[in-house]
C-alpha cells in the first residue's frame, strides 16, 4: 500500500526513510509530521511490535529491500533506529549494483 503524499501516492515519488516513517505515522496512527524526529521513541509515537512490523514490511516495499530481524537481536527503539536501518540496507542494495 502507498500512503498518500501532497496528493500524490509516495511510490510515485523519490522517498526518504525519514519521509517515509513520517507518512506512514501519519497515515496509521495520525501521528503529525513535526513529531517524527530522529530521538522520538517509537512507543511515544504508538508503534508497537505489530505496527512496527507493518512500517518494515511498507520499507521493504517501497525501497525493494529485506529486513531480516534476528531473534534476540535488539529492536529498533528510536526513529533514527529505524532509519539508520532503512538506509544501511539501501546503501548496501546500491554499492552492490
Amino acid at each position: 500500500m502507498a500512503w498518500p503524499v501532497n496528493g500524490l501516492l509516495a511510490h510515485s515519488i523519490t522517498m526518504n526513510s525519514i519521509q517515509l516513517i513520517s507518512d506512514f505515522l501519519k497515515a496509521r496512527a495520525d501521528v503529525e509530521p513535526e513529531r517524527v524526529v530522529d530521538s522520538a521513541l517509537l512507543t511515544d509515537l504508538g508503534i508497537d511490535s505489530l505496527m512496527l512490523a507493518e512500517l518494515i514490511f511498507e520499507a521493504e516495499d517501497q525501497f525493494n529491500i529485506s529486513i531480516d530481524l534476528q531473534p534476540g537481536e535488539p529492536m529498533p527503539q528510536t526513529v533514527a533506529d529505524v532509519a539508520k536501518m532503512i538506509d544501511g540496507l539501501i546503501a548496501a542494495k546500491a554499492s552492490a549494483a
